[in-house]
């Protein structure tokens, strides 16, 4: 979607929930009888109210928060087969290097509990249930924007790529043959998103943040071979999707560490650019990727994309001033088009139930923010 006489806003996707969901879904994960009815009445619930909190905020192109889904990336083992292993925690070697930090991050109880419920995958991966879960996840969204005036929406799906880089692989011979077997597994809920009517998008941290986990000790080119080999198996699958329906989000980890070995954006812009999706979301409100900006003065923009950088932080409780805001979307917009900037955040404001390192309240505000920001950036744009 392209800006005609405004600069748009949208987000990355997850959102913070509300606590009487978290109880339920942190019940259900530690193996306790959850009332599945109670369950879905309290995720429409949440869904609703989410959705009503950013057409408060002003928000554009919406999405459902990902209430149901207790992780961006976890939330696959539920839907399908083959994940009964258990993950490692991630090695995140730039927090690692300050104890006081890396204790502290990593004993916080939400970031504990995840890495206690981390799977890996351990058999062959096929749907385990059909698409009961994902028709759920829009009909509850469907319902929600019934009570709602936005632009557009779009739902959230994990890539490929962020599968295998967050709960990992022992059971495929290959990083690729793991990649097309998740791939494959995976086509049919990106399918029904499109097909509900939303804009699908694809979470890629492993397009940046794997960089400085996995690949911290090696030289760049055995990085960008990884990451090239992530998206020609990401593109496999946007061939098959209309390509003004698809967007791809890329950060470098959305947790409160230094990201001082945080790949540069210059060291793999090229490669981001050869996806073939209709929009690039990408970190651009932080205080080590700001800058980044300038990237844009030589680098060309394909006809058919446009960016959505993040032009509010994710990571702290200050509510950016929307001067400020309005500034860092005509930056981009100076270089690459105003049709072609859509404001949004650097990552989402609730990755994993119970670590909201953002206050909800704050969250909300913070879109508020931005939508003003957005208003003051088109007026000086058109």
């Amino acid at each position: 979607m392209k800006n005609t006489n405004r600069i748009l806003t949208t987000h990355v996707g997850s959102l913070p929930r509300p606590d009487g969901l978290i109880e339920l879904m942190f019940a259900k994960a530690e193996g306790e009888t959850v009332d599945g009815a109670l369950l879905e009445e309290r995720t429409q619930e949440a869904v609703t109210e989410i959705v009503g909190h950013q057409a408060k905020a002003g928000v554009d192109i919406v999405s459902d928060g990902e209430m149901s889904k207790p992780s961006y990336a976890t939330y696959v083992a539920e839907r399908l087969t083959g994940f009964n292993g258990t993950s490692n925690p991630p090695k995140l070697n730039d927090i690692l290097e300050y104890p006081n930090v890396s204790s502290s991050y990593f004993n916080d109880p939400g970031v504990q509990s995840l890495n206690k419920h981390r799977p890996a995958c351990d058999g062959p991966v096929a749907l385990k249930n059909g698409l009961a879960d994902a028709e759920k996840d829009i009909l509850h969204f469907k319902k929600a924007l019934e009570t709602a005036k936005t632009e557009d929406a779009f739902m959230n799906s994990a890539s490929p790529g962020l599968i295998s880089m967050f709960l990992g692989n022992t059971y495929y011979a290959t990083e690729e043959e793991f990649l097309y077997a998740v791939a494959d597994s995976m086509m049919p809920e990106y399918q029904a998103i499109i097909d509900a009517g939303y804009t699908l998008q694809f979470d890629c941290p492993d397009l940046a943040m794997t960089r400085h986990r996995e690949f911290a000790n090696a030289p760049v080119e055995d990085f960008r071979k990884y990451a090239q080999l992530h998206i020609e198996v990401l593109n496999t699958i946007l061939d098959k999707l209309p390509r003004d329906r698809t967007r791809v989000h890329v950060c470098w980890g959305n947790y409160p560490g230094p990201h001082h070995h945080d790949v540069p954006m210059e060291q793999i812009i090229d490669l981001l650019l050869t996806i073939h999706t209709g929009a690039l979301l990408f970190e651009g409100a932080n205080s080590r990727h700001e800058h980044e900006w300038k990237i844009w003065e030589t680098v060309k923009l394909p006809e058919e994309m446009v960016i959505i950088p993040g032009v509010i932080e994710s990571m702290s409780n200050r509510i950016e001033h929307p001067k400020l805001i309005a500034e860092r979307i005509v930056r981009y917009a100076n270089l690459v088009g105003r049709e072609n900037v859509i404001a949004g955040s650097d990552c989402g404001f609730g990755t994993f139930v119970g670590l909201d390192l953002v206050d909800p309240g704050i969250a909300w505000a913070k879109l508020a923010a931005m939508t003003e920001g957005a208003k003051l950036a088109s007026e000086e744009l058109w």
